[in-house]
């Protein structure tokens, strides 16, 4: 009886979601920032406490561990990863990410670019060839000025690449990988295939940025768990929606991975109820993301915005904003403020009583009564009410001139509404038709989750019984994949243009049969899409046609020129094929949800107490039902105002909305009387 593992971290806790044919065990553990190997490491030794089995058996039963990480976008906000040298072509220097902030470093420090007298025209075509005293000059400057790591991004490069990679050459000469002295050499080229100079500057230099950190923690934990008993490959989360091993991942992929496998969860549920227009709002301890499915399909950005960089590798899209169960509330010039700065995992709220002093979210929720101080993560962590009670005195109310409770419930509408406001954009996006539904998730999500509805103009609301983990949970239904790119920029009038697909399709099929022979998988198992990235001629729209090899290779350019002409008004001779990409994926180990038996008894059985909660509309304390999430089975009904309370999350339900279990054991959350 194998295992599955799927572990995600965040930025305040480590969730884990294990399976054994069926048999599903959730945890969370704090996330350790200084070292996300430890909160790994814990994650699991959790997992096979809940299992009551050990660490050793658990990891010699398992079949797969798939990891979605922070690391990639806690080095980028914290500015703490290699020390960079950029050489750019000449004229390209005001293009590099050199610029600092009031809070933060820049990527790259200005003495740390140079620029190398060479040139490729747009078809192309070699004009200079970089000369390897200048190129080897260039690299001992920066060198000798602490670079850890050499980034070469030329212009046109991705029309051809052969000056980066003489570059490289030149370099390598000079300092072998077998010298002490070796240093890496990230190209371009080699991280981006698409047009666009400065957003391939910035990929290229993030890649590089997050690459060092992110190698040492990823094979310190795959050591780690060899040392363990664990005899299968760690696959890493990456976020274009698959997972891969380490070796075969580069360190931009897994910027987002969290998020963006939960954005996969949420179309598979869009798939289990029909429904083909979701937001995804996922709330936890340090920020709020928010996704969305439209006729059925993620949101992708096509040219992603990478904390304030913009970059060119499309990825699954999520907005994230700073609120969440951290979020610091302070009073500035006579106004309260809610996020987006946030106690993190260390302090804290200061109900953690880890050090925290500033105000939070959850210090709000836990003095309102919506938290059970003894019994928060199921009891393993408890809460001081008095010390969120005062610190809100202290720092809103009295400022303010309110009381604590009025306090608390202003920092909930604060960021309510704030939550409620992004969600609504989202939702006017879809346009006509069906209303969204909102898919409710994170550790802080079901606590929000009616308010943020209510402040968006929506009715309807799923809860998975793995809400607490969701991106986790998501990250079992991931498969192993791979995406490969070629340039093309033809045009789609070209009449060569069918044959120079099938000469780049027949190549990334070479590479894809390698990589998955290496993942362990038969290659029958595999299946494949094309992305072709069509533009118009002046590169003003872009548009992301995705169509299965098959049905590529029934209808050809005649058919996917059509689709793309109708979606951006633009005739089929007018639109070029910037960028060609081929995706390949297989299924391991997915997990397969079971319908759940129905229930007999009474809802009200099913109450654990009635716990005093501060009533906004009332304006004083009254006594709700807390219903125990466990206990409640496929069938079961109840009305707000109540609590639905789980050993990992708690659900506040609105007065005038319904908590409906449904044979596939989620909640179904609507406006309106029971039925």
């Amino acid at each position: 009886m194998s295992f599955t593992i799927d572990i995600d971290t965040g930025g305040t806790f480590t969730d884990g979601f294990l399976n054994r044919n069926g048999e599903v065990r959730t945890v969370k553990v704090p996330t350790t920032p200084h070292d996300l190997t430890v909160c790994f490491a814990e994650c699991i030794k959790a997992g096979a406490k809940a299992f009551d089995i050990s660490e050793q058996d658990l990891l010699y039963d398992t079949e797969i561990i798939r990891f979605s990480n922070t690391i990639g976008t806690n080095t980028i906000i914290q500015r703490d990863g290699t020390r960079i040298g950029l050489l750019l072509s000449k004229g390209l220097a005001d293009l590099a990410p050199t610029e600092a902030t009031a809070t933060q470093r820049p990527l790259v420090q200005p003495n740390m670019v140079l620029e190398i007298d060479e040139a490729t025209d747009g078809n192309g075509e070699i004009k200079t060839r970089p000369q390897p005293a200048d190129v080897l000059c260039a690299a001992q400057q920066l060198i000798d000025t602490g670079a850890r790591c050499l980034v070469v991004a030329f212009e046109n490069s991705e029309m051809n690449p052969a000056n980066e990679r003489e570059v490289r050459r030149i370099i390598k000469a000079e300092y072998p990988r077998d010298y002490l002295g070796s240093i890496p050499v990230f190209l371009a080229s080699d991280i981006t295939p698409r047009s666009g100079v400065e957003s391939r500057i910035n990929t290229a230099v993030l890649n590089a940025y997050v690459h060092a950190k992110l190698t040492r923690l990823l094979y310190k934990a795959g050591e780690n768990l060899r040392q363990r008993q664990y005899r299968k490959t760690l696959f890493i989360g990456h976020n274009n929606g698959t997972v891969a091993r380490v070796a075969k991942t580069r360190a931009f992929q897994t910027y987002n991975s969290g998020p963006a496998a939960g954005l996969l969860g949420v179309q598979w549920l869009g798939k289990l109820y029909n429904k083909k227009r979701l937001i995804s709002t996922d709330m936890g301890g340090t920020s709020f993301d928010i996704g969305w499915i439209k006729e059925g399909e993620p949101s992708y950005a096509l040219k992603p915005d990478v904390e304030g960089f913009a970059c060119n590798l499309p990825m699954l899209e999520i907005a994230a904003f700073g609120a969440g169960g951290g979020s610091i509330a302070a009073v500035i010039d006579g106004k309260l403020r809610v996020g987006p700065q946030s106690a993190g995992a260390l302090p804290g709220p200061v109900c953690f009583g880890l050090g925290g002093a500033e105000p939070t979210v959850t210090d709000a929720n836990l003095t309102l009564g919506l938290l059970d101080a003894n019994f928060f993560l199921g009891g393993s962590m408890r809460l001081d009410v008095e010390k969120a009670r005062a610190v809100i005195a202290d720092k809103i109310a009295k400022p303010l001139g309110i009381t604590v409770e009025e306090a608390a419930l202003a920092i909930r509408a604060e960021i309510d509404h704030a939550m409620g406001k992004e969600v609504a954009v989202v939702a006017q996006g879809f346009g006509e038709g069906e209303e969204p539904v909102i898919v409710a998730y994170g550790g802080a999500g079901g606590l929000h989750a009616c308010a943020i509805a209510e402040a968006a103009g929506l009715s309807s609301i799923i809860v998975t019984p793995f809400s607490a983990v969701f991106s986790a949970f998501s990250s079992s239904l991931i498969d192993v994949g791979h995406i490969y790119y070629r340039r093309l920029g033809a045009s789609l009038s070209d009449t060569a243009i069918s044959g120079r697909v099938e000469a780049a399709l027949s190549g990334m099929e070479n590479e894809a049969r390698r990589d998955m022979r290496g993942e362990g998988i038969d290659f029958a198992n595999v299946t494949s899409h094309l992305h072709l990235l069509v533009s118009d001629k002046d590169k003003k729209q872009q548009i992301l046609i995705p169509v299965t090899v098959a049905d590529f290779r029934m209808g050809g350019m005649a058919a996917v020129a059509a689709r793309a002409a109708k979606a951006m008004g633009i005739k089929a001779a007018d639109l070029v094929i910037d960028t060609l990409g081929y995706l390949v994926q297989a299924p391991v180990s997915p997990f397969k949800p079971a319908r759940h038996s129905r229930a007999h008894g009474s809802v009200d059985a099913t109450i654990k107490e009635r716990r005093s909660v501060y009533d906004a509309d009332q304006k004083k304390a009254i006594a709700i039902p807390v219903y125990d999430r466990q206990l409640l089975l496929a069938g079961h009904e109840l009305s707000g105002p109540a609590i639905v309370e789980s050993n990992q999350t708690t659900f506040f339900v609105h007065a005038g909305w319904r908590f409906a279990i449904d044979d596939h054991n989620n909640a179904l959350v609507q406006r309106g009387p029971l039925s």
